[in-house]
């Protein structure tokens, strides 16, 4: 069932002013996500909960939503209790730190992709081994554009990342790129044609060298709502990285129609970032 942060416990803040709750009128309602860390296969360290508290991963979605002010986050790693077609009414964006074939009911998948996913102001987050889940079930990964197939890249690799769309509030923060130690997924079922790459892997700049293009970040419109693919995150320290956190946060603004960012498709990128890679290991022969 769900599961809530203490903050002072979690981020060693001192104190926290009380106040008369404001009224309806005067404040925003903050949007609510329902973040599902359920490992059905690896279970990662950034989704694993020590002594009964919140995840590395948890606590730094609660803490974003907090500081924020935009959103409040419901954690779960339990699945089949939490995501129901009756709760998930109640949400407004849906993010997976998640592996496996999760133990959620069919009807409620199919309520999911067929109402609640294409409904506008609904989005769904997918971070890290997001693309490790369902394998095999064609709706979840023609939603999120492609399925993992291994990570050459592992998670005390050095990789640089370019960055295609420096306007899109969930790639802007990065600037034009960045180098950083993480675990880089490349995928099968992959759907160029679908999805709006925001940052791929510089192959040219990345010591271990693959001749096709990965994909790091992407976006897609899915109906009227949105969805997100976010490869980083598989190491605990990437979620205190701040620029990490402001990139999930841009996306998140993107999704309930705050900033506004292109989801057009572009699968001549891809295509032109296949010839790049093939050139890159060509000249490291």
């Amino acid at each position: 069932m769900f599961a809530r942060l203490v903050l002072a416990a979690v981020f060693g803040i001192v104190a926290l002013e009380v106040s008369q709750p404001a009224a309806a009128d005067d404040v925003a309602k903050p949007a609510r996500i329902l973040m599902v860390t359920q490992s059905a296969g690896f279970k990662h360290g950034s989704v694993t909960r020590p002594d009964g508290r919140l995840a590395p991963a948890e606590q730094a979605m609660t803490e974003l939503g907090i500081v924020s002010k935009l959103f409040r986050v419901d954690c779960t790693q339990d699945s089949a209790a939490d995501f129901t077609k009756e709760k998930l009414q109640h949400y407004d964006i849906v993010l997976f730190y998640t592996t496996g074939t999760l133990p959620i009911k069919q009807e409620n998948l199919d309520y999911f992709f067929k109402e609640w996913l294409p409904a506008k102001g609904h989005g769904f987050i997918g971070t890290h081994s997001a693309a490790d889940t369902f394998h095999n079930y064609q709706p979840y990964w023609d939603m999120i554009g492609g399925t993992f197939d291994g990570h050459p890249w592992g998670s005390g690799e050095t990789v640089t990342i370019a960055v295609h769309d420096k306007n899109h509030p969930a790639s802007k923060p990065w600037g034009d790129e960045v180098t950083l130690k993480d675990e880089i997924y490349q995928f099968k079922n992959w759907q160029p044609e679908k999805v709006r790459v925001l940052m791929s892997l510089d192959m040219a700049k990345t010591k271990l060298k693959k001749p096709y293009h990965v994909p790091v970040l992407w976006v897609k419109e899915y109906g009227e709502g949105k969805a997100m693919h976010m490869s980083l995150g598989h190491r605990e320290d990437v979620w205190t990285n701040e620029t990490y956190m402001a990139s999930l946060l841009g996306g998140i603004k993107w999704m309930l129609g705050q900033e506004p960012g292109d989801a057009t498709p572009n699968p001549e990128l891809s295509a032109a970032e296949d010839k790049k890679a093939k050139a890159a290991c060509e000249a490291a022969q």
